[in-house]
């Protein structure tokens, strides 16, 4: 793709990716038999906002999700205006094929804070809702907290703050970010892969945190935070402010993958946010090693499975 950013690839029982990007103005959903064929799939689109009002403008990083026998769709949107109104939405569609079908709204999640990049996580027989909330600290721009869930759109009980810039490497561009919550569970452990820095800067990247699988994951000292990026722009490749990314499988579930986007030059600046996903595998202690972005301009064997 040319451009897209907030990646989002979820890989159905159906045997179909699924794949939403930023569009600002609306929600597209693609849907492609094929992990590399997503470009190019049929794309719908679900959900146009209200003409003004809350909800109405900056649509951002879109996630599908199927939850419970329906999928929802959650992303962010303000009414304009600054971080003040920003909020994540829920979307539900009782469809089997959610490209087709009613997509009904659900309204905003009750979070604490205003925030963008809410998640779900279902582990352990629990629902937790993850997001980058803003304003509680006022030298940071955003922190990572979780909450558990009463059903898809309703958070139940208090926030807890799992991670903060603390960093040189989580305050580069301008502002103090972490975003983008997502996750790995493998080894007995879970992963909590986060975007940290501004997403226009070229030093944008992926910080992790580390938590037993059988914890409590919402108590902050359940997680080991490391103190280094685990995915960094890559100058040879030009590769810049990779981040914002999601987790898939290859068609026959033998790689794992992951969906990120990044920019091809230095300060070219959020405009020029492209998808793009590589295979990544896993250290002998059983955590993901991402490596290096790859270069845009090499080939690079296609998702193990794929026709």
């Amino acid at each position: 793709m040319a451009n897209g950013a907030d990646p989002w690839m979820y890989r159905h029982t159906d045997g179909f990716y699924y794949f939403m990007v930023t569009c600002g103005d609306r929600l597209d959903l693609y849907r492609s038999p094929s992990m590399s064929g997503v470009a190019n799939a049929p794309k719908t689109t679900i959900w146009l906002p209200p003409d003004e009002g809350p909800g109405s403008r900056e649509l951002w990083a879109p996630e599908i999700h199927y939850i419970q026998g329906k999928w929802y769709v959650y992303f962010t949107a303000s009414a304009g205006g600054g971080d003040a109104t920003r909020k994540i939405y829920v979307l539900e569609n009782e469809n089997d094929d959610p490209t087709t079908g009613i997509w009904t709204e659900k309204g905003p999640v009750n979070t604490a804070l205003p925030g963008l990049d809410g998640t779900i996580l279902e582990h352990g027989g629990k629902m937790y809702f993850m997001y980058a909330g803003y304003g509680h600290f006022p030298e940071y721009g955003s922190a990572i907290y979780a909450c558990l869930m009463e059903n898809p759109w309703t958070l139940t009980g208090s926030e807890s703050l799992l991670t903060k810039p603390e960093y040189d490497w989580e305050m580069q561009g301008g502002m103090a970010i972490n975003e983008g919550p997502c996750f790995l569970i493998r080894y007995g452990k879970v992963f909590m892969i986060y975007s940290a820095s501004t997403t226009w800067s070229d030093d944008y990247g992926l910080g992790m945190l580390t938590a037993a699988e059988g914890s409590d994951l919402l108590n902050p000292d359940s997680w080991t935070k490391s103190d280094r990026p685990v995915f960094v722009k890559c100058v040879e490749n030009g590769v810049f402010a990779p981040g914002h990314n999601s987790f898939t499988q290859s068609p026959d579930g033998s790689e794992d993958w992951i969906v990120y986007h990044a920019i091809p030059e230095s300060d070219g600046g959020a405009d020029k946010r492209q998808p793009r996903m590589q295979k990544f595998g896993w250290t002998a202690d059983g955590r993901p090693e991402f490596g290096r972005p790859v270069a845009a301009a090499i080939e690079y064997p296609v998702p193990s499975g794929e026709c």
